[in-house]
């Protein structure tokens, strides 16, 4: 494997794994309660 092989899959691991931990702390750190969206569609109301 060339070594510019290896820095491009280590580089893309990393970028994985930091965005793997910002989804997770995105969805650990929700506000609780409804949620009301107001679009094109009309309105929707949704529990979180």
């Amino acid at each position: 494997m060339d070594r510019n092989t290896l820095y491009l899959v280590i580089g893309a691991l990393v970028v994985v794994v930091i965005a793997l931990g910002i989804y997770t702390y995105r969805q650990e750190h929700r506000p609780e309660g409804v949620e009301l969206k107001i679009d094109d569609n009309g309105i929707s109301i949704q529990k979180n």
